[in-house]
Parts: C-alpha cells; structure tokens; sequence
C-alpha cells in the first residue's frame, strides 16, 4: 500500500501502515511523500544460536562455569545483575532499563532464576520442553542470546531438577473459540480473524479479541463489590445488583484495540518487541452498563469543580488480574465521555475472557485502559503507578529510537486516545489481480476521542490517482461521539500496466 501521511499544522495524526482515513478537522492539511527511515541495526542483537535448554558447557569451551551461589551475588550495583534460565547464566544489567514490563519486575529474579516468574508471566515463554523447562519465544531468546555469558554449573542444574507443580495458574482458563488467531497460549493473545471481521459491525463475543495479563479471574458475582474510594470520596461499595439497580443502563458501541495491534506489520520494516500481532487485536460491541460519571457522583465527585478543589486529576481502575491504569478526570467525569462500567456485551453478560462480572469501557482510548475485571475505583492527583500505565510499553516513542532511559521513559505521556487509521481487509496482501480490470476492496477505519471518520482515499495505481470510499456501517455516528469503526468499500480501476491499492 502506498504511505501517506497527513501533517496537521497543529496536531499530527498518525496513519498506520497502509492508512489513510482523515479526520474530520477544520485544520489547514498539508500532504507529502515520507520516505521509510533507515533501518538501525541494534547492537544489542545478534542472531539465535541456541536454545535455552539445548547446550551444554562442554559445547562451548569460550564460556565460563557459574555456580548458583556465584550468580547470587550480582544482584545490582557494581556488581551487575545477572539471572539464570535452565542451564545458562545472562548479564542483563544493560537491558534492565528497557524491560517492556518494567525494572520492577525484572529485578526480583536479580541474582537468581528467571523460571519462577516466567511460570506466571507466559508472555514470555514459546512452550513448554519436555523435561518442564521453559522455552523463550523468538524475539526473547534473541536478546538473550545478546546476554548470554556463561552455564550453571551442572551439579546446580542437577539439583533443582524436580516435578513441577500440579497448580498450574492456568488451569481454568476459559474455552474459547478455535477460529481465534492464537498469538500466545499464555496467558491468552488472540485475533479476530480476517476472515470474520466485515461480516459484522458488532463483533459476535466468541470471536473478540482476546488479550490477558495473567491467568482470568474467576469472580462470584453473588459475593462481588466494587471498591470506590480515594480524594474527594471517602470509601464506598457496591454490589452488582446495586449498580444495576441503582443506576440507569446506558448501552455504547464501542471499538477496543490493543496498543500492539499491527506489530507484526512493524516487524517487516524493523524487528519490535513484543506480541507480534496482526491486525485482528481489535473488536467492536454493544456495551451495557452504567455511566461512570453517575457513580463517581453519588460516591461524592460530583463536578469538576469538586475535583478541582480535591487535587483530583486522575481516575485509577485496578482489576481483580492485579492490572492498574488510569485515566484523566476529565474523561471520567465528562457527560460526553461516555465512560461506562460495563457488565453487557452485545445484549448479554460479558464473558469471562472480557471481564466479567464487571469491567471498565474507555470509548476512544487504548484498550489496556479498559480494565476488565474491575473491583476497585481510586480518585488519585497523580497517575497510576506501575507498568500498564507508566511502563515503557504504554509510551509513544519516534521511530528512530530503539534504546531509552528510565528518565526518558518518565518523562514520555502515556498512551490514552488512538490515533487515527484505516487497512485493507479484502482483499488480502499479495493477492494476484488482472491488470485493466477493476477490484472490490473492503476495509475499516477508526480513531480514538471519539472523532468521526469523514472519508477514506483509496488509491489502484501507487497513490497516482485516488479515489474516495463509500462508508458503509459505523457511517452515521455523531461526529464528535463516534466510538466505534466505520466500514468502507470501493471499486478500484487496476491499470493496464499493473499496481495495487492502498488506502
């Protein structure tokens, strides 16, 4: 597809790759061809080798033995930090600092193995090996390779060798779907399949995107309450039922998408880190709840005058998962945010993998916002603590920067509202088309803040000509409240000499 970029004098839209949607805007646009970076090459990665489990010290004379007790004393410091997977040792002192889940994290397996908090944190680890030991997804063990500098020594290894236990955190996963495009098993990443997406402009739930931290909570919602506390408050409960009874049901369409959807189109350009996704980590429903505005209300944040004078400039959102976000005050509190509690989905409960019985629906903002699972509300001046609101992978970098401080990392906004964009859902890239002829091409555009898509370009000669798309469902939402995708469609002349559409 042709790359396009639309530069606002004020603010800049981002367009994804193959993406052209433009925003509806009074703004003057002005429009130029935006060749590809170069390409850097990370010093820090060489290629794979090995397996983690697979070699042996006597394999690799140029490497020295480590004893457990030798690896724990690096646990920071002059002394570097170093960790132990299996039979190898890694200085990962460097790397620390860019650990997409955060140094906090990282730091507790300082000194020692990193198997214990891989056991929970999956998103890590490929599969299981024979022997119980962990197995490192491709883009992980390719920065371990980078840190590799010795083997535990064998006697070591021996000896932590057991049978695992039995209470595997993951046993009671729900069953899901087998259409579902499986990006990890564990915790689950998983894609609305392209195949599915423009049937319906509802996402039926089985087919939802999928994407989870840690194993899914189980909750009881006989024995449920939401907490409700922090500046301006006090501290209040509520039951289901008392928020279902208590409020009006307020329904919104609404399209959530991962903040890592389309990584793996990335990773043509350039290799990322991270799930490598498709572009099936978005979804679009019918959601039902209660308006979050109306709670904070009657929990005593009545305005945002009363904010104001409470110092309270962020709403925290803590599921049952563990996962803490926040958003500003203002979108919680705004009439015209339309921040829901949500416990429906497309007119029935939402299902587990999406948070039930309780879970947080930010229309236009990045989905790690939308806490499922909800148990607790907190009215803070400050934004949430932790990884999934201040961690290096809820942060905008440029394309040009491939390393970065913890002070860059503070100092960088965190991810709220999406960016406008458009892709091609049909047909698919790399399909074969007569030259001379013409071509139905199918696809979705959104942005986040509510910001209604006026108009899609599609170009069949390389962005020589362009045409506009006829938008079809999502079309007639309020311009400045459009929550949800909009479909497109459009028949492409294919010159005689050949091309291909881009939008």
């Amino acid at each position: 597809a042709m790359h396009r970029t639309i530069l606002l004098r004020r603010a800049a839209a981002g367009l994804a790759v193959g993406g052209g949607a433009l925003l509806g805007s009074r703004l003057r646009l002005h429009e130029r061809e935006v060749a590809p970076p170069p390409v850097p090459v990370r010093s820090w990665l060489r290629p794979l080798t090995a397996s983690c489990e697979a070699a042996a010290p006597d394999g690799s004379p140029d490497l020295p033995v480590f004893t457990k007790a030798e690896v724990a004393k690096h646990t920071g410091g002059e002394s570097g930090v170093w960790v132990s997977l299996g039979n190898k040792v890694y200085d990962i002192t460097d790397f620390i600092a860019n650990h997409p889940g955060g140094m906090e994290k990282i730091r507790l397996a300082a000194g020692g193995s990193l198997e214990p908090y891989w056991s929970l944190y999956r998103q890590h680890v490929d599969h299981t090996a024979a022997d119980g030991g962990l197995m490192p997804k491709e883009h992980v063990a390719e920065l371990l390779a980078s840190m590799h500098i010795g083997w535990l020594d064998p006697a070591d290894v021996a000896s932590d060798k057991k049978t695992r236990s039995a209470d595997d955190p993951y046993a009671n996963e729900p069953a899901r779907h087998p259409a579902l495009v499986s990006v990890s098993d564990v915790p689950c990443s998983a894609e609305l399949p392209r195949e599915f997406i423009m049937d319906d402009w509802l996402t039926p739930a089985p087919l939802w995107f999928v994407r989870n931290h840690h194993p899914v909570p189980h909750l009881n919602e006989a024995d449920f309450k939401l907490k409700v506390h922090g500046k301006g408050i006090g501290q209040k409960e509520y039951t289901l039922d008392q928020l279902k009874q208590g409020f009006g049901k307020t329904e919104i369409a609404a399209t959530i998408q991962c903040g890592g959807n389309r990584r793996g189109e990335f990773n043509r350009e350039r290799k990322t880190s991270g799930n490598e996704w498709g572009f099936g980590a978005i979804s679009n429903a019918k959601w039902g709840g209660v308006r979050l505005r109306d709670v904070l209300q009657d929990a005593g944040l009545a305005s945002a005058q009363d904010a104001s004078a409470s110092g309270v400039k962020h709403i925290h959102f803590e599921g049952d998962d563990g996962c803490r976000v926040s958003i500003p005050v203002d979108k919680a509190i705004s009439e015209g945010g339309d921040v829901l509690l949500a416990y429906e989905m497309n007119g029935e409960p939402i299902p587990l993998d999406h948070g039930a019985p309780l879970r947080v629906i930010v229309p236009g903002h990045v989905g790690v916002r939308n806490t499922k699972w909800l148990t607790e509300i907190e009215a803070s001046h400050q934004d949430a603590p932790g990884v999934w609101q201040r961690g290096i992978a809820y942060k905008v970098f440029g394309p040009n920067v491939t390393k970065v401080t913890e002070e860059m990392i503070a100092a960088t906004p965190t991810m709220q509202e999406m960016p406008v964009q458009s892709l091609i859902v049909e047909p698919r890239g790399g399909a074969v088309v007569e030259p001379g002829t013409s071509l139905d091409v199918r696809g979705l555009a959104y942005s986040g803040g509510g910001r209604g898509i006026i108009r899609v370009d599609v170009s069949g000669d390389g962005g020589a000509t362009w045409q506009q798309a006829t938008l079809t469902d999502g079309a007639d939402q309020p311009p400045n409240r459009a929550w949800a995708w909009t479909f497109w469609e459009a028949e492409v002349p294919i010159p005689a000499g050949g091309g291909g559409p881009g939008a």
